[in-house]
């Protein structure tokens, strides 16, 4: 399989430090060597590639921009934005299950645990030991996660939590899950362990996306846990919201490297198929099309590029973060759409990645903040009008 060289028309690379693009470039190759090989397979029998877990890990891909006292690479934020942006590249299910592990499940123990919680959990989510979910979503609340109905009630010696969360990545695999429940009405963080007993994680069946990731349900019944496994640095929806904002800040960049696959795909294929006695990349509505998907990508680098820049000076706002998550998944599925149209019929076979990035797509729009409401997020923030419900 030839190496990807990447999709650069503005020269974006060369705002990259050295450091940043070595990791791109490793990253980029683990995708080349260990994804791409196998991933069709999973996708097809819908399981995981639970194999490059112990790879990923070796690489610094969990919790990466979290400090090496607990065993993470200490990356800065663009960095690690490109190492979601490779990820993607291969599947959105593998970036979403690093993502979970390092934004939803890593990043609320770091800023929110306890130091023993932090010194027990971080390094092993690190190595891979231990597998991570994220509990907000239920049911019957998705867009609104300030009306959940999971509950927590304080005991003389811990806490007994009941209710149910749903479209829980890497739940039924999880060492740790981070449950938000409400606690005398306000909305707390706790950690509730594999095994615990009324705790169950049934994964969910019939996918047609995200088919090599495990999505399931997280059940509570009467669950009792330790005092010590509740989240001490704070209450409130703000905190599950914050994780949720380090989350998207990674798909705005796992959404650039599932259109670079599609349109590095569409652009391959449309200079070697013939048509009419040439390649049907010489006709004009062909390339409508590619000018129009490596626009929009370059555009995608460049929101994604300053928004890092921004997190790293530490001056981002999550309203930008909106932004660039909305821009980017919303372009990327539209990108996957048109080289299906550059493949014609060949575009819905598996010997090609746009059909599974396509669909894979359709989750990354609803998923984490749905495509309306991060439309909502940027309107409040330029017109100072809530126009929510």
């Amino acid at each position: 399989m030839p190496r990807f060289q990447g999709v650069d028309y503005y020269g974006v690379d060369g705002l990259l430090s050295e450091d940043e693009i070595l990791v791109r470039n490793t990253v980029r190759e683990f995708v080349d060597e260990n994804i791409l090989p196998i991933i069709e397979k999973h996708n097809r029998a819908g399981t995981f590639p639970a194999e490059i877990v112990a790879s990923m890990a070796e690489l610094g891909l969990f919790g990466s921009t979290l400090p090496s006292t607990y065993g993470c690479a200490g990356m800065n934020n663009v960095a690690y934005g490109l190492v979601m942006q490779e990820l993607e590249r291969g599947d959105s299910g593998v970036r979403s299950f690093a993502s979970v592990q390092s934004s939803l499940v890593m990043y609320p123990i770091y800023a929110y645990g306890s130091d023993e919680q932090k010194e027990r959990w971080l390094p092993k989510l690190a190595r891979g030991e231990k597998i991570g979910c994220f509990g907000l979503t239920e049911p019957d609340f998705g867009s609104n996660p300030g009306g959940m109905i999971t509950r927590a009630e304080e005991t003389s010696d811990g806490y007994v939590l009941n209710g149910a969360k749903m479209w829980i990545t890497n739940g039924t695999i999880a060492d740790i899950a981070v449950v938000w429940a409400k606690l005398n009405g306000v909305v707390n963080g706790f950690l509730v362990e594999k095994g615990a007993r009324g705790f169950t994680a049934p994964e969910m069946k019939g996918k047609h996306s995200l088919r090599a990731s495990i999505t399931s349900e997280l059940i509570l019944q009467d669950v009792h846990i330790p005092k010590e496994n509740r989240l001490p640095g704070g209450s409130g929806l703000k905190l599950p919201l914050s994780c949720l904002s380090q989350a998207r800040y990674g798909i705005a960049w796992g959404a650039v490297g599932a259109a670079m696959a599609c349109y590095d795909t569409a652009l391959n294929y449309a200079k070697t198929r013939i048509q009419f006695s040439k390649p049907i990349a010489s006709f004009q509505l062909v390339q409508e099309r590619l000018v129009h998907m490596v626009t929009e990508i370059t555009k995608a680098q460049l929101l994604c590029l300053q928004l890092g820049r921004l997190k790293d000076a530490g001056k981002v706002r999550f309203q930008q973060v909106s932004m660039a998550k909305r821009n980017n998944v919303y372009h990327a599925l539209e990108i996957a759409r048109q080289a299906r149209a550059i493949l014609g019929a060949n575009g819905i076979l598996d010997e090609y990645p746009v059909m599974r990035h396509m669909a894979n797509l359709e989750s990354v729009m609803t998923y984490e903040g749905t495509h309306e409401m991060h439309t909502l997020i940027v309107g409040e923030d330029i017109t100072g009008i809530p126009a929510f419900v």
